[in-house]
């Protein structure tokens, strides 16, 4: 199971559990299910139930029948209270049984006063129905009103009315709630896909099962990363076989540290992409350089030159960077260069060869870095065993009976975590039979254990399809995008829509971020391996061909059949071993391969005629082709994808560059307009860094056309109108096409568009206008979309003097818009993006623009918005509700300044780039983080702090040092807080200790005033710096830590203050802070302990304590607060995303931008217990509460400031 502990003694146990190990936490059950059971009880939440069980979850599933006579609310409140999670089953008659209706209200209650974890499904119904009881909801509380008007008793009435109101809120609460709606699903599927997610989300704060066993490598890696060295940089070397972990470990410590130095870069998969490709490492370059250096990339073609910006760049900024799988010295030397580093950075290399990094450049001059190599062993027994049933029973333990088998399959694997995974997800949900039968096949395997099982896994493909699948993606697709690939496999007549799926679940593939094919290196080489068996000797009689040298070999020789089908030659491959300088290849090489399905020849000049080339031709890649048009007799009546990149292509047609006369070509083309059935099949056209192309159309040829890419087309000038006649497109790509001077018009009014690419267009000489026309108004407007800014003398300077009339025209079923630096200023947007309502993707990077544009507020279903790298942006003012994730990556020096949700905002995504700045003056990003100077607080503001007198901070002192008048306010996590010069604390604080600690219970008291907020005080000054030369990060924090814990409830807050930027000048310092505290943090009688955590150079001198309760002016005391309340990660709201597994919360804002919460050394005091990094869920900040609309006020859609208060 996920979670098993002992339920307190008085607890209900009414259903059986399943697992295998106790836990400290007191939850009984991972899951409670709510569902009425004359809907689903037979079906579909028998089946999710038997699903959930044989995954090891344990699930609560009342009986109605039973629990009859029952004392209902007990029962429920035991069971819900003693589950982690509730999934609600709602279907078409829920609302008709009370006693569902009362179990949605508990588990309500239960998520907002814990971590309890609400997932809805909606079985057939329609949420909105749901929210605003229409249909059977409405008819069911309809029925329920009228039992209760029919009641004669009046107390049973006013009950039946109280219960009334709670079912209505607890129904909308539910609607509003994230769900999952089978509605058109097939259910095994969509069950399957719930119990996944279910126990994902129930593991978000375990380690994830592929760091299985690798605590100590994560440890000493952590350690080195944070040894406090500052006045060097440091290397570190990590080596170890093939799929031992090597990238896994350096990821992620990259994730999670990556956002603590100036720049850094994370560089996957070195020596594969090395290999594959002719000028791979310019490109692994160019990306590091985009990663390190503010200035755009120099477009160079030398290594040399690229090496050169790097040195600069490396030697400006404190860097992070990871070069994962290292094979070469040549590799170093071009991304390292030799003048060393800023100090303070750190490299991680990870590499087969340890000895490879001391023999490059970097390592022979004065500037030689420290160096410090770890070897990744392989994993102990027990951990093996652990990874190796976290993917074959989604438990750390193997089920009942099948420990011998286990026992013997970690043995055979020994302790290999690839091995161990890829077996594992083979063997998931398969009976003990099936495992014996597996260890018999491997006992008969010669060679590695990991290359046998990888083998098997690929032997338990269950088709032909699928194996051949596998091969292909091996020896071709990898790095390709997977819609691109599955476009040109399908027209290979190989099935990739289950196909994919099977290798996935395989563990032999995998998608990446940026949908691009992945496969381990281990994995590809066994694939390819596969293919060569089919003929070790001779390569001409093998299916596919992927090696340079043997495709070279081949087509010299003239000894390609019908058997091949596919082939790639990238002659530039061959240089070093110059195997193609004194030999010329021929088209009718090709002759005979009758059969030949995919074919890339790059920079291979063939001499003779196109018609040579096979006729079954589905995808044919030629970057660097020669001619000046694609030949009239290349036979591509089948081909799907044609890649001609890099080339001298002038036009795509012959008839379009040729220069005879109008009426012979007329006549040409003619001619050619019947033979357009030639490319009726074409669906990919990729005619990038194509620098003599001048004119895209005849459009008319492509009718299946889905996608034009034509990035970086430098002197592309027009784009047919013809382009109306690809009805079937769906993304357009014209990125740094900066000389093209308008688009057609008609564009708009193809409706399958959904992609839009036009980065570097040059766009911001322009601006952007975008409106629905239709046909008649197309034929008589010009030069709309995009029109000519008025020449006004306000203008002059600002506005380069050839400004271009760029007409454009933007398709209304746009999904993804990419408008990245283009030089668009505000006012080169429109008022209205409305028009857009299908748009989810718009990504703004590196554009001018002070705040975001107010037409980005119009697109309806906007759900991810970029707008990285933009120097002069200052605020974010109400991005779309519908946003779930938001990227506004700072810039070098330059930061936000404000940021402001939407009240109604979704639940998003953050990115891993921390936004905080450390910052003067004011400035909040909504629901993180807010500092104000403190001369411009309001004084109602302190009054409810109960900072009534605060000598030290006069306000007229402070205006007159401007040192003092820096001194800031800052809110984070409910927890006001400031720092300043003094030597004694305020005066107020009457309860005090000596030290860094203080201890005290609260008083219980009479008083109808409720205790709502704590303040805390404490006095630090220097220590010395005898210990500094020793001191190592991590081992206290860099700021004093205040740790509060309630011995009474059991809770604990560790707050890691955000770091302010007032220099320090003298000896003491005092830090003040206010803890708001909601209904049930503390109380009277509670037991409490108080403790600062200093700095390695400080000491506590002293610290107190002062309660604040409510002093009868409740309204004031709302409206001076209510806005720093409304925050939802604070104390009494949900900290759910910094709690740990043993149950703490680590307050720092920086966990707002990592995937997982690390302890540090300086933990291990308060944290005794659980792994050192626990994973966090995705897609989790809500800046402010949903529980809490009464506090918010009405908030102004569209506009830059919100009515509802704000201080």
């Amino acid at each position: 199971m996920v979670v098993l502990s002992a339920v307190p003694e008085g607890s209900s146990s009414s259903s059986s559990t399943h697992g295998y190990s106790p836990s400290t936490h007191a939850y009984r059950y991972d899951v409670f299910l709510s569902f009425r059971g004359f809907d689903t009880r037979h079906s579909f939440t028998d089946h999710l139930h038997k699903a959930l069980i044989d995954a090891n979850i344990t699930a609560f599933m009342d009986d109605e029948e039973i629990a009859t006579g029952e004392h209902l609310k007990l029962e429920l409140e035991s069971a819900i209270k003693a589950s982690r999670a509730s999934i609600i089953v709602i279907s078409k008659n829920y609302a008709t049984s009370t006693w569902c209706l009362d179990e949605l209200v508990l588990i309500l209650e239960q998520r907002m006063t814990s971590n309890h974890i609400v997932i809805p499904i909606f079985y057939h119904v329609d949420p909105n129905h749901v929210m605003k009881q229409q249909s059977s909801f409405g008819d069911a509380m309809s029925k329920h009103k009228q039992k209760m008007d029919e009641e004669t008793d009046e107390n049973k009435r006013s009950q039946w009315a109280q219960k009334i109101e709670q079912w209505n809120k607890a129904l909308v609460e539910v609607a509003s709630i994230k769900g999952n709606d089978v509605n058109g699903r097939v259910e095994t599927e969509f069950i399957e896909e719930m119990v996944k997610d279910i126990y994902r989300r129930l593991h978000v704060r375990s380690v994830r099962p592929l760091l299985t066993g690798m605590d100590y490598s994560i440890n000493f890696i952590t350690s080195w990363l944070n040894d406090g060295s500052s006045h060097k940089a440091d290397i570190l070397t990590i080596s170890g076989i093939g799929g031992i972990g090597k990238t896994t470990l350096a990821k992620h410590v990259y994730g999670l540290y990556c956002h603590e130095f100036d720049k850094s870069s994370c560089i996957e998969d070195i020596s594969r992409i090395c290999d594959g490709k002719f000028n791979a490492l310019l490109d692994l370059q160019e990306q590091l350089c985009n990663s390190i250096s503010k200035t755009s990339s120099v477009n160079a073609h030398d290594v040399s030159i690229y090496t050169a910006k790097i040195e600069n760049a490396l030697t400006r900024k404190r860097v992070f960077l990871v070069l994962d799988d290292i094979s070469t010295v040549t590799q170093l030397d071009a991304l390292l260069g030799t003048k060393g580093f800023h100090p303070g950075s750190k490299v991680i290399i990870t590499t087969k060869d340890r000895w490879l990094t001391e023999s490059c450049a970097l390592f022979k001059t004065n500037t030689k870095p420290n160096h410090v190599e770890h070897f990744v062993e392989a994993l102990h027994e027990t951990k093996s065993r652990q990874l190796l049933c976290s993917h074959a029973f989604m438990s750390n333990h193997p089920k009942a009976g099948y420990a011998e088998v286990s026992d013997k399959l970690v043995k055979y694997c020994q302790g290999h975590p690839l091995a161990l995974e890829v077996l594992g997800k083979s063997l998931y949900n398969r009976d003990v039979s099936y495992w014996e039968g597996c260890i018999e096949v491997l006992k008969k395997e010669v060679g590695s254990p990991v290359n046998n099982i990888l083998r098997m896994s690929y032997n338990s493909l269950p088709s032909k399809n699928d194996k051949e699948l596998f091969k292909y993606i091996s020896c071709f697709f990898i790095g390709i995008d997977r819609d691109v690939s599955e476009t040109i496999l399908e027209a290979c007549e190989i099935n990739t829509r289950s196909g994919i799926r099977n290798l996935i679940d395989r563990c032999l593939l995998s998608i990446g971020k940026n949908n691009e094919l992945k496969m381990h290196q281990l994995v590809q080489e066994m694939g390819r391996f596969e293919v060569h068996q089919e003929s070790p000797d001779k390569p001409w009689k093998r299916s596919l061909l992927w090696s340079h040298k043997e495709s070279f070999r081949v087509l010299k020789q003239k000894k390609g059949k019908g058997n091949i089908l596919g082939l790639s030659l990238d002659m530039r491959m061959l240089e070093n071993q110059k195997l193609g300088a004194s030999f010329e290849l021929k088209t009718d090489a090709l002759s005979n391969m009758d059969s030949l399905m995919l074919l890339q020849l790059n920079y291979v000049h063939m001499h003779g005629s196109y018609e040579n080339f096979p006729g079954e031709l589905r995808g044919l890649c030629m970057h660097g082709f020669h001619l000046k048009s694609i030949p009239l007799d290349l036979p591509i009546e089948n081909l799907v994808a044609l890649d001609m990149s890099y080339s001298n292509i002038e036009s795509i047609f012959a008839s379009y560059s040729n220069p005879q006369p109008l009426e012979k070509r007329k006549n040409l083309d003619e001619s050619c307009s019947k033979e357009k059935r030639l490319f009726g099949s074409l669906k990919i056209l990729n005619l990038s860094f194509c620098k003599q192309l001048h004119i895209v159309g005849d459009f008319q040829q492509l009718p299946a056309l889905e996608r034009l890419l034509l990035r970086n087309c430098i002197g592309l000038l027009n784009i047919c109108e013809s382009i109306e006649q690809c009805v079937e497109l769906v993304l357009i790509d014209l990125s740094y096409c900066k000389k093209l001077e308008k688009l057609p018009r008609n564009i708009g009014m193809l409706k399958k568009v959904k992609t839009v690419l036009l980065d570097g267009c040059s766009l911001g000489d322009s601006r952007i206008q975008i409106k629905e026309i239709g046909s008649l108004e197309l034929c008589k407007t010009s030069n709309i979309y995009i029109k000519k800014r008025p020449s006004f003398s306000s203008f002059v300077g600002a506005i380069p003097s050839d400004l271009k009339s760029f007409t454009m025209s933007l398709p209304r079923s746009l999904v993804r818009l990419s408008l990245a630096n283009n030089n668009l200023s505000h006012k080169s947007f429109p008022m209205d993006f409305s028009y857009l309502f299908m748009l989810k993707d718009l990504c703004l990077d590196g554009n001018p623009i002070s705040s975001m544009p107010s037409c980005v507020r119009t697109l309806p279903r906007l759900e991810k918005l970029s707008m990285g790298k933009c120097k002069k942006l200052k605020s974010v003012v109400y991005p779309p509700h519908t946003l779930r994730e938001l990227s506004i990556n700072p810039y070098d020096v330059y930061y936000v300044e404000k940021v402001v949700f939407d009240p109604k905002m979704s639940a998003l995504q953050l990115p891993f780039v921390n936004w905080v700045a450390y910052a003067p003056g004011s400035y909040e990003i909504e629901g993180i983080i807010k500092m104000q100077e403190m001369v411009n607080v309001e004084e109602k503001v302190l009054h409810s702090l109960g900072w009534n007198n605060l000598d030290s901070l006069n306000n007229k002192h402070m205006r007159t040092n401007p040192l003092k008048s820096k001194i800031q306010l800052f809110y984070e996590f409910g927890i006001f807080s400031t720092r300043y010069e003094a030597e004694d604390m305020p005066s107020w604080f009457s309860y005090r200790s000596v030290g860094p600690s203080i201890s005290f219970t609260i008083p219980s008291s009479s008083s109808p005033n409720k205790l709502r907020g704590l303040n805390f005080c404490f006095v630090q000054r220097w220590k010395g710096l005898d210990k500094r030369s020793t001191y190592k990060y991590g081992q206290t924090p860099v700021w004093p830590m205040m740790t509060i814990s309630n011995i009474t409830k059991n809770r604990m807050w560790i707050y890691e203050r955000h770091k302010d930027i007032v220099a320090e000048s003298k000896m003491c310092w005092v830090v003040l802070s206010h803890w708001i505290l909601g209904m049930n943090e503390m109380e009277g009688g509670d037991h409490v302990i108080i403790n600062v955590t200093p700095r390695y150079d400080k000491l506590i001198k002293e610290c107190g304590v002062s309660l604040v309760y409510d002093d009868g002016e409740e309204k004031e005391e709302e409206d001076a607060l209510g806005y720093y309340k409304s925050w939802n990660h604070r104390i009494g709201g949900d900290l759910s995303p910094f709690q740990t597994s043993t149950g703490q919360y680590i307050l720092n804002h920086k966990l707002f931008f990592t995937t997982m919460i690390g302890l540090l050394p300086y933990h291990r005091e308060f944290v005794t217990e659980g792994a050192e990094f626990q994973v966090k869920e995705k897609g989790w900040f809500r800046a402010l509460s949903p529980r809490k609309p009464d506090i918010l006020g009405p908030a102004c859609e569209g506009k830059e400031e919100s009515s509802r208060s704000r201080p």
